[in-house]
């Protein structure tokens, strides 16, 4: 299968129209490949921007092991019992896109947190211009490593004060097989919300292979 029919797959439903036009694939495909991801540049007509009027939002650092992850978090002003929404991003980084998810689902009640669970590498996903550079840093994540930083990030919510009995997930793309697995991992998990990841490693651009 060619890139071209298999990038879509990471990217349809985040524009305008999908599927996507071939003229508008080609939009697509030249905001991923200049680095920047979905939802804040000629992609779209109209972008979403979450306001973040009624929340608290802010930069945090999780301790996992001797590191500490960086991570967005977004929650009702005041709410110190808000549920627990872990946001899996896919392979882009913690860019604007899943921050502004992160804000919606706060909107909502939610105490929602996106971990960048990536870092380890050192490389700033949001910066990385060429798909090629991608692969080797996200396909070297090992899935005991990426389950034990979703259980530190949901642990990390219920000490900030969110009620962590009511925890659920969201995931796009590689982060949809993110929830999928962590579905079958954790023994709190109320909900999770898999947005076009399979349950099993296949064999195209938006999953890659470990």
């Amino acid at each position: 299968m060619s890139l071209e029919t298999t990038i879509t797959s990471d990217v349809v439903g985040l524009t305008k129209v999908a599927p996507v036009s071939r003229r508008g694939f080609m939009s697509v495909t030249a905001a991923v490949a200049a680095g920047y991801t979905l939802a804040a540049g000629p992609v779209r007509a109209e972008v979403i921007t979450t306001d973040t009027n009624g929340l608290q939002t802010g930069d945090a650092r999780i301790k996992v092991g001797s590191d500490e992850m960086p991570a967005y978090f977004a929650r009702p002003a005041g709410n110190t019992k808000a549920p627990v929404i872990i946001v899996a991003m896919e392979i882009f980084g913690l860019h604007e896109y899943i921050r502004d998810v992160t804000r919606r689902l706060a909107k909502l009640g939610a105490f929602a947190v996106a971990p960048d669970y990536y870092f380890r590498k050192g490389v700033d996903l949001t910066k990385v211009t060429d798909i090629k550079d991608l692969l080797p840093v996200v396909n070297a994540k090992p899935d005991a490593e990426l389950l034990s930083d979703l259980d530190a990030t949901a642990a990390w919510a219920g000490s900030q004060g969110g009620d962590t009995t009511k925890l659920g997930i969201i995931g796009f793309c590689r982060g949809g097989r993110t929830v999928w697995e962590y579905a079958a991992h954790s023994g709190t998990l109320k909900a999770g919300v898999a947005f076009y990841g399979p349950p099993v490693d296949a064999p195209r651009f938006c999953t890659y292979n470990h």
